[in-house]
């Protein structure tokens, strides 16, 4: 109970200098929680892309990006007459541009596809897709951005494409996407006969491992993956990752050094009351702990209100209208236990240097200190 009191007692004598360690801490967790949650949650929706009614995702072997993947045409008939599959579904994926706008990621599908089969159709009818090489359906934002409704004919890329429908997804990527004929798309990004992908639903999960082993047989140039082992294994997820975690270090190591520099501040300016302490029978490793313990719930509160405040960033971003859909507020409890303890560790590890000072701290040298 003592160490507890001393602890606060101290914390409190120093409000300011505690109160920049908390702020620090809690910068650096609020900054890791976003950018890891926004980071997993871009990771999720375009995972949700590739696995929309599928369970295998077949694709070029040894591509960095899904966007140079080639799967041909003959590839796709062959696994659809499989047994074994219930449905395959080709799909295109490209980047295209508009005035004012950049990047628009283009689908093309073909009319039985789960995207625009299972979207809200707020304008059009389903039935009417790729009846005509030049239609396109627009997600509601790319509507929205694009000023296009039912009817228009919209300027995309180096082309001039009609407006047949309009749908709303609940994912960022496809409500902001334009939809294109398979056989459009091809040739609007000179693929003739080629598709990035294939999603395949089977009629049995178990035959799982029997289909990925008759694609690695039949097709060299070709893999078939789990959506699960796909979304481990893609590289590009990994550096997405890599990139959120290396960020939110960065920020944690930052919240560290503040820290650091308060315990050392607040050591160097009670040099005389720790020997007081260590003439009153305190050893060194009670000093010791007792400055951990002050860093520790430094470190402590600023994890908890580093919670709280990218818990709300995160709440404030999804309301903006531009980022609709494009933001998951979904915070995994896994995330916010590895954020707390990397936030503990960081804190304890700045106190590591005031620490051992203070265990070295002699009580008859320090009683004369000025």
């Amino acid at each position: 109970m003592i160490f507890l009191k001393l602890i606060l007692t101290n914390l409190r004598r120093h409000r300011i200098r505690s109160f920049i360690s908390v702020a620090g801490i809690a910068f650096s967790v609020a900054a890791m929680l976003t950018v890891v949650t926004i980071l997993q949650g871009a990771i999720g929706m375009f995972s949700g892309i590739l696995s929309s009614d599928s369970e295998i995702i077949v694709f070029e072997r040894n591509v960095s990006d899904l966007f140079f993947s080639n799967v041909p045409a003959a590839a796709v008939n062959e696994i659809a007459s499989w047994p074994m599959v219930l449905h395959a579904d080709p799909v295109l994926f490209g980047v295209v541009s508009s005035a004012d706008h950049p990047i628009i990621t283009c689908f093309g599908v073909t009319a039985g596809d789960a995207r625009i089969r299972k979207a809200t159709w707020i304008a059009g009818d389903r039935r009417t897709f790729a009846q005509h090489a030049d239609d396109v359906v627009l997600g509601e934002r790319a509507a929205e951005f694009l000023g296009a409704q039912m009817g228009s004919h919209v300027p995309i890329g180096h082309g001039v494409f009609h407006v047949i429908g309009i749908l709303k997804t609940a994912n960022g990527f496809e409500d902001g996407g334009v939809f294109m004929p398979l056989s459009s798309a091809q040739s609007f990004f000179h693929k003739d006969g080629m598709s990035s992908v294939i999603t395949v639903k089977l009629r049995n999960r178990d035959d799982a491992t029997s289909f990925k082993n008759a694609v690695k047989t039949k097709y060299a140039s070709l893999i078939a993956l789990e959506d699960a082992e796909f979304n481990h294994s893609y590289s590009q997820f990994r550096i997405l990752k890599a990139t959120a975690w290396a960020v939110g270090g960065c920020g944690l190591i930052l919240g560290g050094l503040g820290v650091a520099n308060t315990m050392i501040m607040s050591v160097f300016t009670r040099i005389r009351e720790i020997a007081i302490l260590r003439v009153n029978g305190f050893s060194s490793m009670q000093i010791a702990a007792m400055i951990f313990g002050e860093s520790a719930v430094v470190s402590l509160l600023g994890a908890v209100l580093g919670l709280l405040t990218g818990t709300c960033l995160l709440l404030i971003l999804k309301l903006v209208p531009a980022l609709h859909g494009y933001v998951d507020v979904t915070i995994q409890p896994v995330v916010m236990l590895i954020v707390v303890l990397l936030a503990l560790i960081t804190g304890i590890a700045g106190a590591l240097y005031p620490a051992i000072y203070a265990m070295r701290i002699r009580a008859v040298e320090a009683l004369r200190f000025e």
